[in-house]
């Protein structure tokens, strides 16, 4: 995107002498002058002052207790082994290490601060423990913490690292530990999983990372567990336990009304039918907005029975437990009398930060927090509801109170993204318009993201408070609540039409799974109801026409690269943070589906999407991570070989993102997003926090475009391209001018008088 060869800039007071040129022929007049926005910024505010606490006492290690013992409520034994290893006993600990300190009163917390998040770290690298390849012998938090990887990312520009779930998840079965149900976001303890490293292995991580003026960004669940200690003493009845969920204990008389448990199962989901019968005798909520993951026989409602169980006193009971998610994943109550549920998250967030020395946090699904019943024989109100903004506000506090920052990651809709961000998490992801940029990739066609866009600003949500994120490791969310559900009546203008909400939402998602899934794209998938398994290069290769990823040649290569690069441009090149994966940074493509049969019988398509990467080009014959991912195709190669090619997508992603920091597009605020004349190009208006006029320019076509820009937020004056600093045009008197873009090209420009 920049000119290697270009001149070093000349100052103002030379470009003012129009009598001059460079040596290759360039008029002064026509070369802006490099000022960093660094330069231009206060200086730094004072270094987080943070107090330590650990989650063990002082002197005190794991319990002894082992095996055998009878793995039942009325043995003490297998009862104390419990708590000692539950969440909720080391954030006991946790907390009243801490409380009465005067350090804990040392920053403000009241309100989000997005653009103190984003000065604090811009570009992300979104890591999936179960699929990094690492040398020999190295662990994932080990390789993390690499000096040759931070190098690696201090040249592409990445000042950050989200880690993901590294943490010991799934559940237990009596003494015994089962694995995880979906990507070890169904957390049971507060250790590192010994599958992903040490405890010492984060600490120094974080510590490297800063030594890069790198910030290390961990995980908190805030919306439920996974069936561990915790949820085994729930089941026991013992002390506050059963306060940390929304369980429900079934008096004998009503048993009727429950199914039976399988053999071998510790739980069966209830049918539409349980769950009313069990709502009208007023044991439970009953019906929910929707059902997540919802799976015919597998997962039909959010409630789930568990067998006969002998509690901790000897009494035999049967409880139901909510679960937004999977039945390996019971949801937290965050308004039982015991608070119980937020002892336990809250102390989750102080250890990750002020014991392993993480700087930021994500809060997942942290917009299930709240739940009631409605008045009538609707379904509960389950989603935007006033209790998750209160618990979201209190985490982001606690957060803010020693010194780090929190981003949700919220699939609702805007006014529930906006209200929630208005008093609890300092970031949002962006669901916003992902689908949005997506589906312009697939179409060519940029109407739909520029309405979301509009629509977005409608609503009031700042694009500096978003994560604008390429590939995660989940699918590529098409479900589009915002109009789906919060607007399905509301009458919007497509594609030469008129829509509802829900009619455009179907369009949209019906478009995609025909031109990303089946026969244009065998190698993606359907996930379920919410979106499609696929990486970012395979959503290109589809968009591209390539049917067969085996056909794939080298001019195809490079086309997936330019198109790969205008959505950084587009991600990065507005306010906000940007962030990409391993599998961006490589060009993965997707498993094919016999490698991760296993994974995907479920309907768990996701995992096809989830393939192991080296990100350093270690383990060259690696055909598995240590974690037994299998190793997807690479597109682009290790990052160092990359780098040494100055036309590869990780030196022009250095390009791309040196643009960024040294303008300050990030911290910036969006004006416009106009009207234009090829319905291939988008243009984002931004204001720069120096007060300049910031403008992107992107073509989402295959074919090469000419195109008047125009909006009455462009000052008069000169365009400049940010990248190589030369004259683009001038600016007339009716705010407009014109850019030339290449195919899958993008220009980010400056006006200056």
């Amino acid at each position: 995107m920049s000119n290697p060869d270009h001149k070093a800039p000349v100052t103002a007071a030379e470009a003012s002498q129009t009598d001059q040129v460079t040596p290759d022929g360039i008029p002064l007049e026509d070369i802006l002058p490099e000022v960093s926005f660094e330069q231009q910024r206060y200086a730094a505010r004072p270094a987080i002052v943070r107090p330590k606490a650990t989650r063990h006492r002082q002197g005190k290690g794991a319990s002894p207790l082992t095996p055998p013992f009878e793995a039942d409520g009325r043995n003490r034994a297998y009862v104390d082994w419990l708590e000692s290893q539950s969440m909720l006993h080391d954030a006991t600990t946790v907390a009243r290490q801490l409380a009465g300190s005067h350090q804990m009163w040392v920053n403000p917390f009241s309100a989000p601060d997005p653009r103190a998040a984003v000065s604090t770290a811009s570009a992300w690298f979104t890591a999936y423990p179960l699929s990094m390849i690492t040398e020999d012998g190295q662990s994932f938090l080990g390789a993390l913490g690499s000096e040759e990887l931070w190098e690696v990312f201090e040249q592409i520009g990445i000042d950050a690292i989200h880690t993901g779930p590294v943490k010991l998840a799934g559940g237990l079965n009596g003494w015994k530990p089962t694995p995880s149900v979906d990507g070890h976001f169904d957390r049971i303890s507060m250790a590192i999983d010994p599958v992903f490293g040490t405890e010492a292995e984060f600490r120094t991580m974080c510590e490297n990372a800063a030594r890069h003026q790198g910030t290390i960004i961990d995980d908190i669940i805030p919306a439920h567990t996974g069936k561990g200690a915790d949820f085994r003493l729930a089941e026991l009845n013992y002390h506050d336990y059963p306060g940390i969920y929304h369980m429900i204990d079934i008096p004998e008389e009503a048993w009727h009304l429950l199914p039976e448990v399988p053999p071998g199962k510790d739980a069966v989901n209830l049918d539409a039918a349980a769950e009313r019968a069990l709502s009208d005798a007023g044991y439970i909520i009953g019906e929910m907005q929707r059902v997540i993951f919802y799976e015919p026989g597998v997962k039909e409602t959010n409630w789930s029975a568990t067998p006969e169980i002998y509690d901790y006193k000897g009494v035999k009971r049967r409880w139901v437990y909510l679960h937004y998610f999977k039945d390996g994943q019971p949801s937290i109550n965050w308004l039982d009398p015991t608070f119980a549920g937020m002892r336990l998250v809250m102390g989750d967030a102080l250890h990750s930060q002020l014991d392993l020395g993480s700087g930021g946090l994500r809060l997942d699904a942290n917009g299930f927090l709240g739940v009631e019943k409605s008045v009538d024989r609707d379904a509960a109100w389950s989603e935007g509801h006033p209790l998750s903004q209160a618990a979201n506000q209190l985490i982001g506090s606690m957060v803010r109170k020693v010194g780090g920052f929190t981003f949700q990651e919220m699939n609702l809709g805007m006014e529930d993204i906006k209200s929630t961000s208005a008093v609890g998490p300092d970031l949002s992801y962006d669901f916003v318009t992902r689908p949005a940029y997506q589906y312009a990739m697939a179409t060519g066609d940029t109407e739909f993201l520029r309405m979301t866009l509009r629509e977005a600003a409608k609503v009031g949500i700042d694009q500096a408070s978003l994560v604008h994120a390429l590939q995660n490791h989940d699918e590529l969310t098409y479900e589009l609540v915002h109009f789906a559900n919060n607007h399905k009546d509301d009458v919007y203008h497509l594609d030469g039409r008129d829509w509802t909400g829900a009619e455009m939402a179907e369009h949209i998602r019906e478009t995609m799974r025909q031109t990303l899934t089946a026969q244009a794209g065998p190698y993606n998938a359907v996930f379920t109801q919410n979106g499609i398994a696929c990486t970012t290069a395979s959503i290109i290769s589809a968009s591209l026409g390539i049917t067969d990823l085996a056909d794939i040649t080298e001019s195809d290569v490079k086309r997936i690269t330019s198109a790969h690069l205008l959505l950084c441009m587009y991600n990065a090149w507005q306010p906000g943070v940007f962030a990409l994966s391993g599998w961006d940074l490589v060009g993965a493509l997707p498993l094919d589906r016999s490698q991760v049969s296993a994974l995907i019988e479920s309907g768990d398509t996701r995992w096809i999407e989830r393939g192991a990467y080296d990100l350093l080009g270690t383990s060259p014959d690696a055909t598995v991570s240590q974690s037994g991912m299998a190793r997807a195709t690479s597109l682009y190669g290790p990052l160092p070989e990359q780098l040494q090619n100055s036309h590869s997508f990780a030196s022009r992603l250095a390009q791309i993102l040196k643009v960024r920091k040294r303008n300050g597009i990030a911290s910036g605020e969006l004006l416009d997003t106009p009207d234009v004349p090829h319905k291939s190009l988008l243009v984002m208006v931004n204001r720069l926090e120096i007060g300049a006029v910031q403008i992107t320019a992107l073509n989402f076509g295959s074919e090469r475009l000419s195109a008047r820009v125009q909006s009455e937020h462009i000052p008069q004056g000169r365009v400049f391209d940010l990248s190589t600093r030369r004259k683009v045009d001038n600016v007339d008197a009716l705010g407009g001018f014109t850019v030339n873009l290449p195919a899958f090209g993008g220009l980010a420009m400056i006006v200056r008088d």
